[in-house]
């Protein structure tokens, strides 16, 4: 089974209203297995574009991937961000090759 990718974009507009967020969100990606791969960090983009901060967060499963974002608890997360950050999010199946 393929897993699933959250890849996000983001412009963060207020640090500490972002920490709130960051601290919501955890809830959310230890119950369904969420594991950060890219968060942040030293970024070139050489095509278009981009905001400036990227993360990549590793999922099981595709549908786990999905259902984390649906979760009660991700939408707190969202609610705890407000207007902090901008966010990009796109939910991918991974390579099964």
């Amino acid at each position: 089974m393929p897993k699933g990718y959250w890849i996000a974009h983001v412009i963060v507009n207020d640090p500490d209203g972002y920490k709130r967020y960051q601290a919501a969100n955890a809830a959310a990606f230890e119950k369904y297995g969420g594991r950060f791969l890219v968060r942040a960090g030293a970024a070139v983009s050489k095509l278009g574009d981009l905001k400036p901060r990227h993360v990549v967060i590793e999922f099981p499963s595709f549908q786990a991937a999905q259902a984390c974002y649906e979760s009660p608890e991700y939408q707190h997360a969202i609610a705890e961000r407000g207007d902090a950050g901008e966010v990009d999010i796109v939910i991918a199946e991974g390579y099964d090759g």
